[in-house]
Protein backbone atom coordinates (compact mmCIF):
# COMPACT_ATOMS: atom_id res chain seq x y z
CA UNK A 1 0.00 0.00 0.00
CA UNK A 2 2.79 2.30 0.92
CA UNK A 3 4.74 1.53 -2.60
CA UNK A 4 1.20 2.22 -4.36
CA UNK A 5 0.43 5.69 -2.10
CA UNK A 6 4.23 6.99 -3.15
CA UNK A 7 3.91 5.84 -6.70
CA UNK A 8 0.13 7.25 -6.71
CA UNK A 9 1.78 10.68 -5.18
CA UNK A 10 4.62 10.96 -8.01
CA UNK A 11 1.86 11.15 -10.92
CA UNK A 12 -0.02 13.21 -9.41
CA UNK A 13 2.86 15.76 -9.33
CA UNK A 14 3.86 14.78 -13.15
CA UNK A 15 -0.10 16.30 -13.66
CA UNK A 16 0.40 19.71 -11.67
CA UNK A 17 2.27 22.00 -13.15
CA UNK A 18 4.71 22.99 -10.48
CA UNK A 19 4.90 19.39 -9.47
CA UNK A 20 6.97 18.69 -13.02
CA UNK A 21 9.65 21.09 -11.95
CA UNK A 22 9.80 19.14 -8.40
CA UNK A 23 9.68 15.74 -9.98
CA UNK A 24 12.45 16.58 -12.20
CA UNK A 25 14.84 18.03 -9.16
CA UNK A 26 14.24 14.77 -7.89
CA UNK A 27 14.67 12.78 -10.58
CA UNK A 28 18.25 14.46 -11.33
CA UNK A 29 19.98 15.88 -8.15
CA UNK A 30 22.84 14.61 -6.55
CA UNK A 31 22.00 11.87 -3.56
CA UNK A 32 23.45 12.98 0.09
CA UNK A 33 27.13 13.75 0.12
CA UNK A 34 29.46 13.64 3.50
CA UNK A 35 32.73 13.57 2.00
CA UNK A 36 34.67 16.29 3.15
CA UNK A 37 32.19 17.08 5.31
CA UNK A 38 32.80 14.51 8.55
CA UNK A 39 34.31 15.94 11.79
CA UNK A 40 35.82 12.55 12.93
CA UNK A 41 36.28 13.78 16.11
CA UNK A 42 35.60 10.40 17.92
CA UNK A 43 37.46 7.51 18.16
CA UNK A 44 36.24 4.48 17.00
CA UNK A 45 34.32 2.31 19.71
CA UNK A 46 35.50 -1.50 18.88
CA UNK A 47 33.01 -4.18 20.51
CA UNK A 48 33.98 -5.79 23.44
CA UNK A 49 34.94 -9.71 22.83
CA UNK A 50 32.16 -11.70 24.24
CA UNK A 51 33.08 -12.71 27.67
CA UNK A 52 32.75 -16.84 28.39
CA UNK A 53 33.15 -20.08 30.02
CA UNK A 54 34.32 -23.78 28.87
CA UNK A 55 33.06 -26.62 30.12
CA UNK A 56 34.82 -30.03 31.30
CA UNK A 57 34.39 -31.42 28.12
CA UNK A 58 35.77 -28.23 25.93
CA UNK A 59 32.52 -26.50 25.06
CA UNK A 60 32.84 -22.87 24.99
CA UNK A 61 29.79 -21.12 26.41
CA UNK A 62 28.37 -18.29 25.74
CA UNK A 63 25.35 -15.71 26.89
CA UNK A 64 23.63 -13.29 25.06
CA UNK A 65 20.69 -11.03 26.04
CA UNK A 66 18.79 -9.37 24.01
CA UNK A 67 16.92 -5.76 25.20
CA UNK A 68 16.36 -2.54 24.61
CA UNK A 69 18.59 0.92 25.93
CA UNK A 70 19.78 4.31 25.36
CA UNK A 71 23.06 4.94 23.38
CA UNK A 72 24.92 8.08 22.49
CA UNK A 73 24.50 8.27 18.08
CA UNK A 74 25.75 11.53 18.04
CA UNK A 75 22.15 13.11 18.48
CA UNK A 76 22.34 12.69 22.51
CA UNK A 77 22.70 10.60 25.08
CA UNK A 78 19.14 9.21 25.08
CA UNK A 79 18.75 7.44 21.85
CA UNK A 80 16.23 5.00 22.70
CA UNK A 81 18.16 1.21 21.07
CA UNK A 82 18.67 -2.44 21.68
CA UNK A 83 21.57 -4.11 21.50
CA UNK A 84 23.10 -7.76 22.90
CA UNK A 85 24.23 -7.20 26.42
CA UNK A 86 24.06 -3.62 26.26
CA UNK A 87 22.55 -0.62 25.00
CA UNK A 88 23.93 -1.15 21.17
CA UNK A 89 24.79 -4.16 18.64
CA UNK A 90 26.78 -6.71 20.85
CA UNK A 91 30.18 -8.20 21.09
CA UNK A 92 31.94 -10.35 19.22
CA UNK A 93 31.81 -13.98 19.76
CA UNK A 94 34.80 -15.83 18.81
CA UNK A 95 35.58 -19.50 18.79
CA UNK A 96 37.95 -21.84 17.38
CA UNK A 97 37.74 -24.33 14.20
CA UNK A 98 36.15 -27.86 15.95
CA UNK A 99 35.48 -26.07 18.74
CA UNK A 100 31.95 -27.12 20.56
CA UNK A 101 30.48 -23.98 20.97
CA UNK A 102 26.33 -22.92 23.04
CA UNK A 103 25.02 -19.60 23.27
CA UNK A 104 22.44 -19.04 25.84
CA UNK A 105 20.10 -16.52 24.52
CA UNK A 106 17.71 -14.50 26.56
CA UNK A 107 15.02 -12.58 25.01
CA UNK A 108 14.43 -9.52 27.23
CA UNK A 109 12.53 -7.24 24.42
CA UNK A 110 8.97 -6.69 24.28
CA UNK A 111 8.32 -8.88 21.37
CA UNK A 112 9.36 -12.09 20.26
CA UNK A 113 13.01 -12.64 18.51
CA UNK A 114 15.62 -15.19 17.18
CA UNK A 115 19.17 -15.39 17.00
CA UNK A 116 20.67 -16.45 13.47
CA UNK A 117 24.30 -17.41 13.37
CA UNK A 118 24.53 -15.80 9.33
CA UNK A 119 27.79 -17.41 7.90
CA UNK A 120 27.81 -20.74 9.94
CA UNK A 121 27.71 -23.93 9.09
CA UNK A 122 25.46 -25.57 11.66
CA UNK A 123 22.32 -28.01 12.26
CA UNK A 124 19.11 -26.09 11.30
CA UNK A 125 17.65 -26.71 14.41
CA UNK A 126 19.94 -24.26 16.02
CA UNK A 127 20.36 -22.14 12.81
CA UNK A 128 18.04 -19.21 14.36
CA UNK A 129 15.52 -18.82 11.58
CA UNK A 130 11.84 -17.95 11.65
CA UNK A 131 10.40 -21.47 12.44
CA UNK A 132 11.39 -21.13 16.27
CA UNK A 133 10.81 -17.23 17.43
CA UNK A 134 12.20 -16.48 21.01
CA UNK A 135 9.15 -15.55 23.14
CA UNK A 136 9.22 -12.56 24.79
CA UNK A 137 10.67 -13.41 28.34
CA UNK A 138 12.13 -16.76 26.92
CA UNK A 139 15.29 -18.11 26.65
CA UNK A 140 16.91 -20.37 24.14
CA UNK A 141 19.70 -22.16 23.58
CA UNK A 142 21.99 -23.59 20.37
CA UNK A 143 24.60 -25.49 20.20
CA UNK A 144 27.02 -26.96 17.47
CA UNK A 145 30.48 -27.63 16.65
CA UNK A 146 32.19 -24.88 14.43
CA UNK A 147 33.58 -26.96 11.14
CA UNK A 148 34.55 -24.74 8.35
CA UNK A 149 37.18 -22.33 8.10
CA UNK A 150 38.48 -19.03 10.00
CA UNK A 151 36.39 -16.59 8.66
CA UNK A 152 34.01 -12.94 9.57
CA UNK A 153 30.39 -14.06 10.26
CA UNK A 154 28.24 -12.83 12.54
CA UNK A 155 24.99 -12.77 14.08
CA UNK A 156 21.21 -10.96 14.37
CA UNK A 157 17.38 -11.46 14.43
CA UNK A 158 15.51 -13.65 12.10
CA UNK A 159 12.01 -13.55 13.03
CA UNK A 160 8.94 -13.51 10.73
CA UNK A 161 7.95 -9.71 9.62
CA UNK A 162 10.30 -8.21 12.33
CA UNK A 163 13.73 -8.39 11.15
CA UNK A 164 14.58 -4.73 9.46
CA UNK A 165 13.34 -3.41 13.05
CA UNK A 166 15.24 -5.30 15.25
CA UNK A 167 18.89 -4.90 13.26
CA UNK A 168 18.03 -1.24 11.84
CA UNK A 169 17.27 -0.98 16.38
CA UNK A 170 20.45 -2.12 17.23
CA UNK A 171 20.45 -5.72 17.35
CA UNK A 172 23.79 -7.37 15.65
CA UNK A 173 27.44 -8.73 16.05
CA UNK A 174 30.56 -10.29 14.82
CA UNK A 175 31.27 -14.00 15.45
CA UNK A 176 34.77 -14.78 14.22
CA UNK A 177 35.94 -18.18 13.60
CA UNK A 178 39.86 -18.31 14.03
CA UNK A 179 41.94 -21.52 12.62
CA UNK A 180 45.62 -22.49 13.77
CA UNK A 181 47.38 -21.68 10.04
CA UNK A 182 50.43 -20.35 9.71
CA UNK A 183 49.35 -17.86 7.18
CA UNK A 184 46.32 -16.39 8.97
CA UNK A 185 49.05 -15.74 11.72
CA UNK A 186 51.07 -13.69 9.61
CA UNK A 187 47.84 -11.56 8.71
CA UNK A 188 47.12 -8.54 11.30
CA UNK A 189 45.42 -10.36 14.15
CA UNK A 190 45.35 -8.68 17.49
CA UNK A 191 41.67 -7.79 17.89
CA UNK A 192 41.44 -4.34 18.20
CA UNK A 193 44.64 -3.47 17.36
CA UNK A 194 45.50 -4.31 14.00
CA UNK A 195 42.57 -6.27 13.21
CA UNK A 196 39.55 -4.34 13.19
CA UNK A 197 35.66 -5.18 13.32
CA UNK A 198 34.01 -2.29 11.12
CA UNK A 199 30.20 -2.90 11.08
CA UNK A 200 29.07 -0.11 8.30
CA UNK A 201 25.07 0.83 9.50
CA UNK A 202 22.97 3.74 7.55
CA UNK A 203 20.76 5.72 9.81
CA UNK A 204 18.05 8.30 9.61
CA UNK A 205 17.79 10.46 13.17
CA UNK A 206 14.43 12.31 13.55
CA UNK A 207 14.48 14.32 17.69
CA UNK A 208 16.78 12.30 18.46
CA UNK A 209 15.74 9.30 17.92
CA UNK A 210 16.07 6.11 15.04
CA UNK A 211 13.75 7.13 12.29
CA UNK A 212 12.65 4.05 10.16
CA UNK A 213 11.17 6.58 8.03
CA UNK A 214 11.64 5.59 4.08
CA UNK A 215 13.57 7.96 1.20
CA UNK A 216 11.01 8.87 -1.40
CA UNK A 217 9.62 6.69 -3.93
CA UNK A 218 12.41 4.01 -2.50
CA UNK A 219 12.02 0.60 -3.36
CA UNK A 220 14.35 -1.03 -0.80
CA UNK A 221 13.63 0.35 2.29
CA UNK A 222 15.45 2.60 5.13
CA UNK A 223 18.19 4.77 3.33
CA UNK A 224 19.84 6.95 6.50
CA UNK A 225 21.95 10.27 5.68
CA UNK A 226 24.30 9.29 8.33
CA UNK A 227 26.77 6.39 8.82
CA UNK A 228 27.81 4.82 12.28
CA UNK A 229 30.89 2.03 12.90
CA UNK A 230 30.19 0.15 15.42
CA UNK A 231 27.63 2.63 16.44
CA UNK A 232 29.99 5.84 16.55
CA UNK A 233 29.56 8.41 14.40
CA UNK A 234 32.28 10.31 12.59
CA UNK A 235 35.00 7.64 14.10
CA UNK A 236 38.78 8.21 13.82
CA UNK A 237 41.11 4.73 14.45
CA UNK A 238 44.87 5.40 15.82
CA UNK A 239 46.89 3.08 14.15
CA UNK A 240 50.72 1.95 15.02
CA UNK A 241 51.57 -0.78 12.38
CA UNK A 242 51.69 -0.22 8.54
CA UNK A 243 49.24 -3.07 7.90
CA UNK A 244 45.61 -2.51 9.85
CA UNK A 245 43.09 -5.37 8.52
CA UNK A 246 39.63 -4.12 8.14
CA UNK A 247 37.08 -6.53 8.69
CA UNK A 248 33.81 -4.89 7.00
CA UNK A 249 30.65 -5.85 7.89
CA UNK A 250 27.53 -3.90 6.37
CA UNK A 251 24.80 -4.47 8.89
CA UNK A 252 22.46 -1.89 6.97
CA UNK A 253 19.22 -3.11 6.38
CA UNK A 254 19.26 -1.89 2.91
CA UNK A 255 22.14 -0.18 1.08
CA UNK A 256 24.75 -1.46 -1.43
CA UNK A 257 28.08 0.14 -0.21
CA UNK A 258 30.71 0.59 -3.00
CA UNK A 259 34.16 1.01 -0.43
CA UNK A 260 36.79 3.20 -1.25
CA UNK A 261 40.15 5.01 0.21
CA UNK A 262 40.18 8.62 0.27
CA UNK A 263 43.20 8.79 -1.88
CA UNK A 264 42.36 5.94 -4.07
CA UNK A 265 45.53 3.82 -2.56
CA UNK A 266 44.50 0.31 -3.59
CA UNK A 267 43.13 -2.67 -0.39
CA UNK A 268 44.57 -6.11 -0.57
CA UNK A 269 41.77 -7.94 -0.05
CA UNK A 270 42.17 -11.42 1.62
CA UNK A 271 38.43 -13.05 2.97
CA UNK A 272 35.17 -12.61 1.50
CA UNK A 273 32.14 -13.90 3.86
CA UNK A 274 33.48 -17.41 3.95
CA UNK A 275 36.67 -17.21 4.59
CA UNK A 276 40.36 -15.79 3.65
CA UNK A 277 41.35 -15.82 -0.52
CA UNK A 278 44.37 -17.92 -1.78
CA UNK A 279 46.25 -14.64 -2.37
CA UNK A 280 45.50 -11.11 -1.72
CA UNK A 281 43.49 -9.36 -4.62
CA UNK A 282 44.63 -5.49 -4.64
CA UNK A 283 41.96 -3.33 -5.41
CA UNK A 284 40.96 -0.01 -5.67
CA UNK A 285 37.02 -0.52 -4.26
CA UNK A 286 35.07 -3.22 -2.35
CA UNK A 287 31.43 -3.99 -2.86
CA UNK A 288 29.22 -5.07 -0.58
CA UNK A 289 25.21 -5.46 -0.40
CA UNK A 290 23.48 -6.01 2.73
CA UNK A 291 25.18 -8.57 4.92
CA UNK A 292 28.15 -9.07 2.91
CA UNK A 293 31.88 -8.82 4.96
CA UNK A 294 35.13 -8.58 3.60
CA UNK A 295 38.37 -8.64 5.36
CA UNK A 296 40.76 -5.69 3.87
CA UNK A 297 44.27 -4.74 4.62
CA UNK A 298 45.53 -1.07 4.25
CA UNK A 299 48.59 -0.14 4.01
CA UNK A 300 49.82 3.03 5.89
CA UNK A 301 52.75 5.41 6.34
CA UNK A 302 53.82 7.18 9.51
CA UNK A 303 52.27 10.20 10.69
CA UNK A 304 49.35 9.86 7.65
CA UNK A 305 46.02 10.22 7.70
CA UNK A 306 43.41 8.55 4.97
CA UNK A 307 40.17 7.65 4.89
CA UNK A 308 37.26 4.83 4.28
CA UNK A 309 34.40 6.16 1.91
CA UNK A 310 31.85 4.98 0.02
CA UNK A 311 31.85 6.06 -3.44
CA UNK A 312 28.10 5.96 -5.39
CA UNK A 313 27.14 2.57 -6.78
CA UNK A 314 25.55 2.98 -10.20
CA UNK A 315 21.95 2.08 -8.66
CA UNK A 316 19.06 4.52 -8.74
CA UNK A 317 18.24 7.75 -7.43
CA UNK A 318 16.05 6.53 -4.88
CA UNK A 319 17.98 3.41 -4.23
CA UNK A 320 20.77 5.21 -2.99
CA UNK A 321 23.00 4.61 -5.88
CA UNK A 322 24.03 8.45 -5.75
CA UNK A 323 24.91 8.89 -2.27
CA UNK A 324 28.72 9.23 -1.04
CA UNK A 325 29.84 9.13 2.36
CA UNK A 326 32.78 9.30 4.65
CA UNK A 327 32.91 6.61 6.90
CA UNK A 328 36.61 6.25 9.29
CA UNK A 329 39.48 7.86 9.42
CA UNK A 330 42.82 6.22 9.80
CA UNK A 331 45.60 7.76 11.88
CA UNK A 332 48.62 6.35 11.62
CA UNK A 333 51.28 7.41 14.42
CA UNK A 334 54.32 8.91 14.37
CA UNK A 335 56.37 5.73 14.51
CA UNK A 336 54.72 2.75 13.57
CA UNK A 337 55.35 -0.83 13.65
CA UNK A 338 56.32 -2.40 9.87
CA UNK A 339 54.79 -5.67 9.22
CA UNK A 340 54.69 -7.58 5.35
CA UNK A 341 52.06 -8.79 4.10
CA UNK A 342 52.40 -12.81 3.30
CA UNK A 343 52.14 -13.82 -0.62
CA UNK A 344 49.57 -16.92 -0.06
CA UNK A 345 46.77 -17.35 2.35
CA UNK A 346 45.02 -20.54 1.67
CA UNK A 347 43.79 -22.86 -0.42
CA UNK A 348 40.31 -23.41 -1.86
CA UNK A 349 38.84 -26.63 -2.97
CA UNK A 350 37.22 -25.77 -6.55
CA UNK A 351 33.35 -27.45 -6.82
CA UNK A 352 33.28 -29.08 -9.42
CA UNK A 353 29.56 -28.27 -11.39
CA UNK A 354 29.96 -31.89 -13.28
CA UNK A 355 29.27 -33.65 -10.16
CA UNK A 356 26.50 -31.38 -9.18
CA UNK A 357 23.22 -33.76 -8.58
CA UNK A 358 20.84 -30.87 -9.39
CA UNK A 359 20.45 -27.52 -10.84
CA UNK A 360 17.64 -25.37 -9.86
CA UNK A 361 16.90 -21.77 -10.57
CA UNK A 362 15.50 -19.29 -8.98
CA UNK A 363 14.24 -15.53 -9.90
CA UNK A 364 13.99 -12.41 -7.44
CA UNK A 365 10.96 -10.03 -8.94
CA UNK A 366 9.01 -8.06 -6.71
CA UNK A 367 8.83 -9.87 -3.38
CA UNK A 368 8.54 -13.04 -5.18
CA UNK A 369 11.00 -15.92 -5.87
CA UNK A 370 9.70 -17.62 -8.60
CA UNK A 371 6.48 -16.24 -8.68
CA UNK A 372 6.10 -16.88 -4.97
CA UNK A 373 6.02 -15.16 -1.67
CA UNK A 374 7.24 -17.08 1.55
CA UNK A 375 5.03 -19.74 2.98
CA UNK A 376 6.29 -21.40 6.57
CA UNK A 377 4.72 -24.95 5.35
CA UNK A 378 5.95 -24.80 1.72
CA UNK A 379 9.34 -26.24 0.83
CA UNK A 380 11.11 -24.83 -1.88
CA UNK A 381 13.81 -27.51 -2.39
CA UNK A 382 14.87 -30.95 -1.00
CA UNK A 383 18.31 -31.76 -1.08
CA UNK A 384 20.12 -34.64 -0.49
CA UNK A 385 22.80 -34.34 2.49
CA UNK A 386 26.92 -34.55 1.05
CA UNK A 387 25.30 -33.51 -2.61
CA UNK A 388 26.59 -30.77 -4.61
CA UNK A 389 24.02 -28.48 -6.62
CA UNK A 390 24.16 -25.33 -8.99
CA UNK A 391 21.97 -22.90 -8.75
CA UNK A 392 20.91 -20.15 -11.07
CA UNK A 393 20.07 -17.15 -9.32
CA UNK A 394 18.75 -14.21 -11.29
CA UNK A 395 17.60 -10.70 -10.59
CA UNK A 396 14.79 -10.21 -12.90
CA UNK A 397 13.62 -6.67 -12.63
CA UNK A 398 15.54 -3.34 -11.91
CA UNK A 399 15.69 -3.44 -8.22
CA UNK A 400 18.57 -4.05 -6.21
CA UNK A 401 18.52 -7.34 -4.30
CA UNK A 402 21.13 -9.43 -1.63
CA UNK A 403 20.72 -12.79 -1.80
CA UNK A 404 22.06 -14.78 1.16
CA UNK A 405 21.53 -18.83 1.67
CA UNK A 406 21.54 -20.83 5.11
CA UNK A 407 24.06 -23.19 6.33
CA UNK A 408 26.12 -23.51 3.28
CA UNK A 409 29.26 -21.26 1.56
CA UNK A 410 29.13 -21.14 -2.16
CA UNK A 411 31.67 -20.56 -4.90
CA UNK A 412 30.27 -18.32 -7.62
CA UNK A 413 30.57 -19.94 -11.46
CA UNK A 414 29.82 -17.10 -13.31
CA UNK A 415 28.09 -13.59 -13.59
CA UNK A 416 25.82 -13.51 -16.76
CA UNK A 417 27.85 -16.10 -18.07
CA UNK A 418 31.34 -14.21 -16.80
CA UNK A 419 33.82 -16.39 -14.81
CA UNK A 420 34.60 -14.28 -11.51
CA UNK A 421 38.31 -13.10 -11.00
CA UNK A 422 39.23 -15.12 -8.19
CA UNK A 423 37.69 -18.11 -6.05
CA UNK A 424 36.37 -17.63 -2.70
CA UNK A 425 33.56 -18.62 -0.37
CA UNK A 426 30.33 -16.80 -0.16
CA UNK A 427 26.74 -16.76 1.52
CA UNK A 428 25.84 -13.72 0.55
CA UNK A 429 25.62 -12.07 -3.16
CA UNK A 430 24.32 -8.76 -4.39
CA UNK A 431 22.02 -9.67 -7.32
CA UNK A 432 22.18 -6.66 -9.28
CA UNK A 433 19.40 -5.57 -11.78
CA UNK A 434 18.95 -7.96 -14.77
CA UNK A 435 21.68 -10.30 -14.26
CA UNK A 436 22.14 -13.87 -13.47
CA UNK A 437 24.18 -15.57 -10.97
CA UNK A 438 25.36 -19.39 -11.30
CA UNK A 439 26.85 -20.74 -8.10
CA UNK A 440 27.80 -23.83 -6.51
CA UNK A 441 28.04 -25.19 -2.72
CA UNK A 442 27.92 -29.26 -1.24
CA UNK A 443 25.32 -29.26 1.23
CA UNK A 444 26.99 -31.74 4.03
CA UNK A 445 27.11 -32.72 7.79
CA UNK A 446 23.63 -32.17 8.37
CA UNK A 447 20.30 -33.66 6.95
CA UNK A 448 16.60 -32.99 9.14
CA UNK A 449 13.33 -33.40 7.45
CA UNK A 450 11.45 -31.60 10.00
CA UNK A 451 13.72 -28.51 10.05
CA UNK A 452 13.79 -25.75 6.55
CA UNK A 453 17.00 -23.48 5.99
CA UNK A 454 16.44 -20.29 4.54
CA UNK A 455 17.65 -18.32 1.60
CA UNK A 456 16.26 -15.34 0.86
CA UNK A 457 16.84 -11.66 -0.35
CA UNK A 458 18.98 -9.73 2.66
CA UNK A 459 17.52 -6.14 1.64
CA UNK A 460 15.08 -6.70 5.18
CA UNK A 461 12.37 -4.52 4.02
CA UNK A 462 11.88 -7.38 0.79
CA UNK A 463 12.63 -10.74 3.21
CA UNK A 464 10.15 -9.32 5.69
CA UNK A 465 7.33 -8.74 2.80
CA UNK A 466 7.94 -12.62 2.05
CA UNK A 467 11.33 -12.63 -0.59
CA UNK A 468 12.28 -15.59 1.16
CA UNK A 469 12.11 -19.68 0.81
CA UNK A 470 13.32 -22.35 2.17
CA UNK A 471 14.97 -25.99 1.41
CA UNK A 472 15.23 -28.92 4.06
CA UNK A 473 18.24 -31.49 3.86
CA UNK A 474 17.47 -35.18 3.77
CA UNK A 475 19.69 -38.15 3.93
CA UNK A 476 18.94 -39.72 0.74
CA UNK A 477 17.32 -39.64 -2.48
CA UNK A 478 12.93 -39.93 -1.89
CA UNK A 479 13.04 -38.88 1.55
CA UNK A 480 10.50 -36.35 2.12
CA UNK A 481 10.18 -33.37 4.57
CA UNK A 482 8.06 -32.62 7.43
CA UNK A 483 8.53 -29.07 8.70
CA UNK A 484 7.79 -28.72 12.05
CA UNK A 485 7.00 -25.25 13.86
CA UNK A 486 7.94 -23.73 17.27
Amino acid sequence: MRRWLLGGLGVLLLLCGGGVAAVTWLLTSGGVDTVGKVAFDRPLKIPPLAESTVDADGTRVFDLTAGPGDSDLGHGASTRTWGYNGAYLGPTLRAQKSQKVKVNVHNRLNEPTTVHWHGMHLPAKVDGGPHHPIPVGGDYQAAWTVDQPAATLWYHPHPSDLTERQVYRGLAGMFLIDENEENEEDLPHEYGVDDIPVIVQDKNFDGGQLSMSDRFLSDVGILGDEILVNGTPGPFLDVRTSLVRLRLLNASTARVYDFTMSDGRPMQLVGTDGGLLEAPYATSSVRLSVGERAEVVVALRPGERVELRTAPTGLGRFQGGRDAFDVLQLRAGGQITQKTLPPTLTSIEKLDPSQAAQRRTFTFQGREINDDRMDMDRVDAVVVKDTVEVWSVANGHGTPHSFHIHDVQFQVLSVDGRKPEFRSWKDTLFLEPRKRYEIIARFADYADPTTAYMFHCHVLRHEDEGMMGQFVVVEKAGDKPNIRHG
